[in-house]
Order: C-alpha cells, then structure tokens, then sequence
C-alpha cells in the first residue's frame, strides 16, 4: 500500500527530556502514560495495577503523593515496576523532594503554587540531584486567581501564560529538564491552548483532554482533541484521561498513535460493521479475537470480512484476513492473497494461531535484519 497520508505529518521541533530511561521530545517516540486510581500507600494494589499496565503498554505512569505516607510507599513502588514513575505532586515542597529521594522520574508540580523562592531552589536542587524531571501541569479547572481576574475566564490565553511562568521561574533556576502541559475539559480550549503554546516555546509537550469523561464518551472526546493536535504534528508524550481502569487509557492511547500510524504494536484489526451478507458473526468473531490476541506485541494488520464485497480487497491490504464465504467455509489470506478455506466452527482457534506463528516468524527475523544493516 503506497498511499501513507501519515507520512505528511510535521512533527513539532521540541528539546527533548528524559524521564526516567525514557525519553520525551525531539525525535523520541510519541509515549503513553496513564496514572493509577488506588491509594499509593496501598504498595501490593498499585503495582499491581502498574503491571496491568505494563502489559497494556505503557511508557510511563504517574502516582499520587498527596502526603507522606505516600513518598514513603512509593520508594517499594518504583523498585517492583519497570517504567518510570511520575510523583503526581500538587502544593507541598516537601513532598516533591521526598519523591524524587523515592526515586520518582519526574514530578508533576507547578512551582510558582509551593511558595517561597527558597522552597523552589529546593524542589530544583532535589530534581537535579536525583535526576528527576518536572511536568509543569496547567489545567483549565485551577488556574491563578490573577489570571481569572485579567482574562475574566479560562481561555488559551490564560493557560498559555501560566504555563509560560511556570517555565520561567524553572528556567530562571537554569533547571530545563521539564515538559508542560495546558489540559482543559473542554476539547476545543485545551486545542487551542495546545496550538498557541506551541508556537512561543520548543518546551516538550505533554497533551491531554483532563476529565473527558468515561470510557465511551471519554474516549471520543480524546480521539477528537489529541487526534487534531497529533495530526498537526503536536505532542510529545499523551495520557488519555478517562473514568475507568488506567489499562484502558492505555489501550486507547495505543489506538490513537495507531490510528495516524505514528506508533505501532499489537494487532490492529480491519473489520465490517456486519450485515445481512455476513457469513458469520462478525461482532463476536472480533470481540473474541481482541481479546485472545490482546497478548500479541508485534505490529500486525488482520482484516475480518463478514462476506465477499470488502473482503478481498481488504485483505490485500493486511499481513492476515478472513472473508465471509458460504456454506460455512470462509477464505483465509496470508500476505493479500488466497490462502485456504477454514471451517466456522474453527476459524477463531485458527486465525488466533495464525497471527501467533507470523508473530514469531517476525520476532525471529528482527535479529538477522538488524545484523544486515
């Protein structure tokens, strides 16, 4: 398939960041975050949802460290988890120095909220001295009384400069190991403040639509809001915010980065809405498939045709397909061309086995590919 409309995605210039062994900006991969929902100092129940996560394929995730039983957990967190740790911090200067002792990677604080200039070169010292980064998180819902009292609402504007002076007093303290984000409920203010931000700064940008809601509506609501941004070449790392489990932010985070063939994992799955031509059942065939090829990591394309309209031509188009044929027999192709006939009765076992074997041809081949370069 030559025609890759992806490929004419500017990508925003940023500097990049580490967080963690992970890197955000510059010409590092667009990551995935998402942030736990248990109490911190609950150790067992947080990794445990961090791993769920870790399978899911997150990059980075972000815990709350509202006191000090929590910084005090999170140094047993972040020694039982393998991706960087981000200490959600809000007011407290304390907590963002015994976090980054922990062994956070970054910190998310505002440090024009903690205080004092003395308790700002604090913060910084800890940071640098730990090599932890900083996430300045500007969000529509609290912003500074005196910025409501110049623009009389939240507005780009508004977000944009706070943002902005946030950065200044890191930059003033020569700390540049930061990323900002101007998250807002609202899709077309937090795209907007997005736009504008990334036109004054080269900072990294960490997008996001905070509380868009829950898994379906959320879901939507991100998809319209980071996909414009990631389509204008905006965003260095994503965390999509939705009231359900942190797995599924993941999911959806993937999805997107799929979707506008930015980033690839897994198996992504071409298939009909169904209809009276369908050969067999497409909407369970694919809800199955989803789930026992959830453990697949390799990028693979699997087209699921429920008849002959479609189905070749999809097929074509995908590493692995399946089109809807008659008398319960439906057609299998490999590589876009016609392969053999499977029974109905077998096809999910089969096709599940399929994608697991290409997989593993795959893996074993990266390594004598890579020896050739």
């Amino acid at each position: 398939m030559s025609y890759r409309p992806y490929q004419q995605i500017q990508r925003r210039k940023s500097r990049q960041i580490s967080v963690g062994r992970v890197k955000v900006g510059g010409d590092a991969p667009i990551t995935v975050q998402t942030m736990t929902n248990t109490l911190t100092t609950d150790v067992d129940g947080t990794v445990a949802q961090i791993r769920l996560s870790e399978k899911a394929g997150v990059d980075i995730v972000r815990v709350s460290c509202p006191d000090q039983e929590s910084t005090k957990a999170l140094h047993e967190i972040v020694r039982q988890v393998d991706v960087p740790i981000v200490a959600d911090i809000h007011f407290h200067y304390r907590r963002a120095i015994e976090a980054a002792v922990a062994g956070a990677a970054c910190l998310r604080i505002n440090p024009g909220n903690i205080g004092s200039a003395e308790r700002v070169r604090e913060v910084v010292k800890a940071a640098r001295d730990h090599g932890c980064s900083i996430r300045i998180g500007v969000n529509a819902g609290s912003l500074e009384r005196h910025l409501l009292e110049k623009y009389g609402e939240p507005n780009p504007e508004a977000l944009v400069e706070s943002a902005l002076e946030h950065a200044k007093i890191l930059q003033d303290h020569d700390f540049h190991e930061f990323k900002i984000s101007v998250k807002a409920s609202d899709v077309f203010l937090a795209v907007a403040a997005y736009q504008q931000l990334s036109e004054v700064c080269d900072h990294p940008l960490h997008i996001g639509i905070t509380e868009a809601g829950g898994k379906r509506t959320g879901t939507v609501k991100s998809s319209i809001g980071l996909g414009s941004l990631l389509w204008a070449g905006i965003g260095d790392t994503l965390r999509v915010s939705l009231s359900a489990e942190p797995e599924e932010e993941v999911h959806v985070g993937w999805e997107m980065l799929k979707s506008l063939g930015i980033r690839h994992r897994g198996v992504r799955i071409i298939s009909c809405p169904s209809c009276a031509r369908q050969g067999f059942d497409v909407i369970r065939t694919v809800a199955a498939l989803e789930d026992r090829l959830a453990h697949i990591e390799t990028p693979l394309t699997l087209s699921i045709i429920g008849c002959v309209v479609n189905g070749p031509g999809e097929a074509t188009m995908t590493d692995l397909g399946i089109t809807g044929g008659g008398a319960g027999r439906h057609m299998v192709y490999a590589a876009g061309k016609q392969s053999h006939t499977i029974d109905k009765d077998a096809m999910i076992d089969h096709v599940v086995e399929m994608v697991e074997a290409k997989a593993a041809a795959i893996r074993a081949a990266e390594p004598a590919a890579i020896a050739a370069e």
